[in-house]
């Protein structure tokens, strides 16, 4: 039995019950039409766990001195995700071989020096000044006081590496004749270890309108699994899938059921949680903006902001499967005929 029971209990007591909700929930879920079907299986097959783990391997070395915002282990990671997209011919929204969108030193706090989120693009087809985001963050710890690496392998190179292989099959997509509709960005966060400041600095200064920001797909920590899986450890917490717009949770559901019956575990989004997932990484700052958001974390373990969190700890077929899973999500949203629907707007909730 899936977890969704859970968030049905915690999130829509009261409105559940009634038997006139319960009949426009269900209409809203039969709306839901998937597209595309063989095309998205073909392109998710692409990700691999050996490309993953490639990635991961460079992306949490020592040569990134543990990625501290604003410091040269950071700013090397940034320019290692530039090289790759420039490698892939994924071009970016701000022009000629200019990936990063920089954050002054003043919008930190004293002692922390300037930094860049890193952006890159693949252009709708049909519907292009809409834009799905698919985000993750780049920045960890540093080096400790000691001197050892945070290494951040989970937190978050397993989410970055998820959204390099993401780009790379939507890129290969395109070239086929099969891109989005819609428009994606792929895009790095700098400073959320210090309080989410990459993703505030973005919704601020928005590269695209937020009112045309379709949806925000975040990613924290996709590579672990948490003490309370052990037994179980095909599932994936997802956080904030209903909190704007009930079509993205159940699209989210159909596509899951569909393609990976992955267990989804919605424990952490019920309100009022006492550890306060919902806010604590960068799709909070979307969400407050009135985005639809999804939050896609494996839960912390013992290494959890350590210099233990490595990348020989990451179960890289639990991460391709993971991955496979959002970018499926993503390739939804991006090709469906109507965008998503927030619920205030939703006549089929009204």
């Amino acid at each position: 039995m899936k977890t969704f029971f859970i968030l049905s209990a915690f999130v829509l007591v009261g409105t559940c019950s009634t038997p006139k909700y319960t009949v426009k929930i269900q209409n809203l879920k039969n709306s839901i039409q998937l597209v595309d079907s063989v095309h998205v299986i073909n392109y998710a097959n692409s990700i691999t766990s050996k490309e993953l783990k490639t990635h991961l391997y460079k992306f949490s070395s020592d040569e990134f001195e543990g990625r501290k915002v604003g410091e040269k282990g950071q700013k090397l990671a940034a320019e290692f995700l530039k090289s790759y997209y420039i490698k892939e011919n994924i071009k970016s929204p701000l022009g000629e071989n200019n990936y990063y969108q920089i954050i002054p030193k003043g919008f930190f706090s004293e002692g922390i020096n300037s930094s860049e989120n890193v952006l890159a693009y693949i252009e709708g087809s049909e519907k292009p000044d809409e834009i799905v985001i698919i985000s993750a963050h780049l920045d960890h710890l540093g080096i400790t006081d000691d001197g050892q690496i945070n290494h951040g392998a989970d937190d978050d190179g397993s989410g970055t590496v998820a959204i390099m292989e993401m780009a790379q099959a939507f890129n290969l997509a395109k070239k086929e004749g099969h891109g989005p509709k819609r428009s994606i960005l792929f895009l790095h966060f700098t400073a959320e270890e210090i309080g989410k400041q990459g993703s505030e600095f973005y919704t601020q200064h928005p590269i695209f309108p937020l009112e045309k920001t379709v949806t925000n797909l975040n990613i924290d920590m996709i590579g672990r699994v948490d003490e309370l899986h052990q037994n179980n450890k095909d599932y994936i917490y997802l956080i904030g899938s209903d909190r704007h717009s009930k079509e993205l949770h159940y699209l989210s559901e159909k596509i899951n059921k569909t393609y990976f019956n992955i267990n989804i575990d919605y424990r952490y989004n019920a309100e009022g949680e006492g550890h306060q997932y919902y806010s604590r990484s960068d799709h909070y700052n979307f969400a407050i903006k009135g985005v639809p958001v999804i939050f896609y974390f494996n839960g912390e373990h013992k290494d959890y902001h350590e210099p233990t969190d490595t990348p020989d700890k990451i179960d890289y077929d639990l991460l391709q499967r993971r991955t496979k899973l959002i970018f499926t999500t993503a390739w939804q949203i991006a090709n469906q005929e109507h965008r998503i629907v927030i619920d205030e707007h939703n006549e089929l909730l009204n």
